[in-house]
């Protein structure tokens, strides 16, 4: 039998076109994803990757095949796929590799209302049925079934997706803006236009034409080196702040008018002061906000501040939609620019976050950097990854020279989280990398740099 754990990851599928999947598998896992959800139609679209329509085809009669009717929307941004299953009701599969180089692809997963696919929930029984198709010499064969073939339609969600969106951040007042867009080549030139056709915007677009190869730069707005040409490109214009997009389009990066990089827990904690302003109009008394344990201490901060409840999760999207369905959260954010949202069925839209953004900025005369001022109230080392040879042995170590220091508390709810009275760090393993991965918070940016380079010393031996 096959073993394609190398290719199914935690919570998608995502290797090398040809060499780990091609067509003859996609149509594999097509098959399987209706075996195993029992789906009689689904939804599916993808990005612009050279290999994305031929293999999203052959996924598409996969599921043909086993009995489901497919809905293909064609190219789309990833939470214009969530939209889309949220809106039609079906499950759905999208066709990214999100930020990786043009020779990879993959598939995000979902059940109907954008629920998400991951390990626990469906995605590794469909890795196992199809790798019971998988013959010796890894030629797949994908069984008869005895059904009525499914149908294959196409549909049209674009404009649906940015009316949705509109509907729920009122952008009708704001004052003029300039904003520079970096779409990276990548889906956010595809869903930019409409979503801001009509707003009173003066749009500066970066990288708008859809190209897989990435020709300009890597479509991965958290290594700062991607963030370069629109820091630029602000500075250049006079723009009143700047927008990246990752090559699917599901997260949004902000630059200020200075072209300095707005961090991911700032925003969350504006989004969330609106998302709480909002819910508690409308009679929500304690809106709940779910942030991962690797964003900044300003965000529950905030949170409770304005009188809603914080929610402290691990890091991933299918950790912060399950706890988001279980407390009826109105809002969720991680450290990697990933917001999740209770009225987009709990999926994750940069497009939202950034129209928030828009709203909050347009809706006084300050600048950006002033607004979000209140919302960076320490300092951070962001995310530094160290090979390790023995993750456990190095995080032990790190335990034993922090756990025990006056006035510290320690959990383990993600890796290990040490705290003191006005710092913590985070060290957390890769789960597919011989890495470990160090987030390092303080009050006092030289006290941040004492404990990031102590942390590190201890774990680099």
């Amino acid at each position: 039998m096959r073993d394609l754990k190398q290719l199914v990851k935690a919570y998608d599928v995502r290797g090398v076109v040809p060499d780990q999947w091609d067509e003859s598998l996609s149509r594999a896992f097509g098959a399987a994803f209706v075996q195993v959800t029992g789906a009689t139609a689904i939804v599916v679209g993808h990005d612009m990757r050279p290999s994305s329509p031929a293999l999203t085809r052959a996924f598409a009669e996969g599921a043909a095949a086993y009995g489901a009717d497919v809905v293909q929307i064609g190219l789309c941004s990833t939470d214009q796929l969530y939209y889309a299953s949220g809106k039609l009701d079906l499950p759905g599969a999208m066709f990214t590799a999100s930020h990786n180089p043009a020779q990879y692809n993959g598939i995000k997963l979902c059940r109907a209302g954008a629920a998400p696919v991951g390990q626990d929930t469906g995605l590794a029984e469909i890795r196992e049925l199809v790798e019971s198709w998988t013959g010796e010499d890894d030629t797949v064969t994908v069984p008869a079934k005895d059904v009525k073939a499914g149908t294959l339609s196409e549909q049209e969600t674009l404009r649906g997706y940015a009316d949705h969106l509109l509907g729920l951040v009122d952008l009708t007042a704001i004052r003029p803006l300039k904003v520079a867009v970096d779409a990276g080549n990548g889906m956010g030139g595809h869903t930019v236009p409409t979503v801001f056709d009509g707003l009173p915007i003066e749009l500066v677009p970066m990288y708008f034409e859809l190209d897989g190869t990435f020709p300009n730069h890597e479509a991965n707005p958290l290594d700062p080196k991607n963030l370069v040409d629109l820091q630029a490109k602000v500075r250049e214009v006079g723009a009143d702040l700047g927008l990246a997009f990752d090559g699917d389009a599901d997260r949004c990066f902000v630059v200020d008018e200075r072209g300095e990089p707005v961090s991911p827990s700032a925003i969350t904690a504006l989004v969330a002061a609106r998302e709480i302003a909002r819910a508690q109009a409308a009679g929500e008394a304690e809106p709940t906000i779910i942030h991962n344990l690797i964003t900044s201490w300003t965000v529950p901060e905030v949170v409770r501040e304005l009188g809603a409840t914080p929610v402290r999760t691990r890091v991933g999207h299918s950790f912060i939609k399950q706890e988001m369905a279980v407390t009826d959260a109105v809002f969720g954010g991680e450290h990697s620019a990933h917001y999740y949202f209770r009225d987009f069925w709990r999926a994750d839209t940069g497009m939202l976050a950034a129209l928030h953004v828009l709203a909050a900025l347009g809706g006084q005369e300050g600048t950006l950097s002033a607004l979000t001022a209140e919302y960076d109230r320490y300092a951070a080392s962001g995310e530094i990854n160290s090979t390790v040879a023995d993750q456990a042995a190095s995080t032990a170590a790190v335990r034993a020279a922090y756990a025990g220091l006056e006035g510290t508390s320690v959990d383990e709810l993600d890796g290990l989280t040490v705290a003191g009275p006005d710092w913590w760090f985070n060290l957390r393993a890769s789960n597919t990398e011989p890495l470990l991965r160090l987030n390092v918070e303080a009050k006092d940016p030289a006290k941040m740099a004492e404990l990031r380079d102590g942390v590190l010393a201890v774990v680099r031996g």
